[in-house]
């Protein structure tokens, strides 16, 4: 049996750990260093003396993210592998055989590396990822102030839409400052919910007050404060690096078009909508249905602007995680689910906001395969149709058209007579128009 080429003799694998890297060149003996900063430039120095230019290296957690970025600094080209690509054969279980093991691999051009950003991209995905735990956090405290609100039997969280909003806060911090007044507290409120609840608002400030309460209400909101405090930092962070990636927002363009009012918890960025889309190279992903300037921040974040990486969109859905895979076992074949990824889960909440459009036809789509399938499935099959749509945009630049829900439902019920017709020819049948109603 003609045996493998080896491509590459000095191709190097490198299995990373929290406190080891064990590096082996062209599958030879191991060589273990520490992990830290000093380490590392020692194993860099180690690989350029023994001629090193490609190296391979397993995904583990955070673990390589500082060793990669010293390896490309000193001009190697690394490829991070996915762990399945590098399972190991029987009797293949140490970080010493793990690292020669890929090193093996490499060698002979059996590893393909997976999808890395950019510097800049990934400096933006670290600070969306620290502002969504930020959010997360400033949720839990919202929580803290609800349940101190409802062990003093007070409803005011009920009665209005927001507890955070301006005229919630101002209640919340007028009760911490001693007022227990509902008429004062109600006249803080705006003129709307005077206008439209005022006695809902009235019963719902008439509480018991205790100490204990009050004292854990009065932390919440300190914790509420402190995180948003957190959130205007990273936005700061996130415009700093949007002008370095496309320049600053340039007012002289289009407008936003009249989309729906950012939420409460999107970026505090003037000029968001005009600098994203620059950086999309003039392009605006937001026409799609769902798609907002926060949806797309993130989706940037995690997959850049440069999506010619897939070299067709079934490549982009399958990373995703929006396709299912196939598993083959003799003749026997079948899918297998993927996990998403974050941007695969982006995708899904952006499907969950086009498939609630009354008029669009992804609206359309989103119920019709519901009642049939299910949410979870209609969401995910949406996703995926959204996914195709923005790698289209971003690499071809074809434009999303509107076509309306009246044009989808007709092509609906077109390809349904095709399906009754066909299985009426194949039962011997002749389908019958029912004559119309008087």
């Amino acid at each position: 049996m003609k045996s493998l080429p080896i491509l590459d003799a000095r191709a190097t694998g490198i299995d990373v750990g929290s406190e080891r890297v064990y590096v082996s060149v062209g599958g030879g003996e191991p060589r273990v260093f520490g992990t830290m900063t000093r380490d590392i430039h020692e194993a860099v120095r180690y690989l350029r003396e023994q001629g090193v230019g490609s190296v391979a290296m397993e995904a583990t957690g955070v673990y390589w993210m500082c060793l990669y970025a010293a390896l490309t600094a000193a001009g190697m080209r690394v490829v991070v592998v996915n762990g399945r690509q590098v399972r190991n054969l029987p009797g293949r279980k140490t970080d010493m055989a793990d690292c020669q093991w890929i090193a093996t691999l490499h060698a002979h051009g059996l590893l393909s590396g997976g999808f890395v950003p950019t510097a800049q991209v990934r400096q933006l995905q670290d600070y969306m990822r620290l502002r969504e735990d930020h959010v997360d956090m400033a949720a839990s405290h919202v929580q803290h102030m609800q349940k101190a609100l409802e062990r003093m039997n007070v409803k005011f969280h009920d009665a209005i839409s927001d507890l955070t909003g301006v005229s919630g806060m101002k209640v919340i911090r007028a009760v911490l400052d001693g007022q227990r007044d509902p008429q004062r507290l109600l006249e803080l409120c705006d003129v709307q919910i005077r206008k439209k609840k005022a006695e809902r608002v009235l019963e719902s400030l008439r509480g018991t007050w205790q100490a204990e309460h009050l004292f854990a209400l009065r932390h919440a909101v300190a914790g509420w404060d402190f995180y948003q405090a957190q959130i205007i930092e990273c936005d700061r962070a996130i415009e700093q690096v949007l002008q370095e990636m496309g320049g600053p927002p340039d007012d002289s363009g289009e407008g936003h078009r009249g989309k729906k009012a950012a939420g409460s918890n999107s970026p505090r960025i003037t000029g968001l909508h005009q600098m994203l889309t620059q950086i999309c190279g003039g392009t605006d992903p937001t026409r799609l249905p769902g798609l907002a300037d926060h949806s797309l921040l993130k989706l940037i974040s995690e997959v850049g602007t440069d999506l010619t990486r897939w070299k067709t969109e079934k490549h982009f859905t399958a990373w995703l995680g929006l396709a299912p895979a196939s598993a083959q076992s003799g003749k026997r074949r079948k899918n297998q689910a993927r996990q998403l990824n974050h941007a695969g889960r982006i995708f899904c909440d952006v499907a969950r906001s086009a498939g609630n459009s009354i008029d669009s036809a992804f609206g359309g789509f989103y119920r019709r395969l519901k009642a049939r399938r299910g949410g979870l499935v209609a969401n995910k099959a949406l996703g995926r149709k959204i996914a195709v749509m923005f790698w289209r945009l971003m690499v071809h630049g074809t434009q999303y058209v509107e076509e309306g829900l009246q044009k989808y439902e007709q092509r609906a019920v077109v390809s349904q007579q095709r399906t009754l017709s066909k299985l009426a020819s194949k039962f011997g049948m002749q389908l019958v128009k029912a004559p119309a109603a008087a």
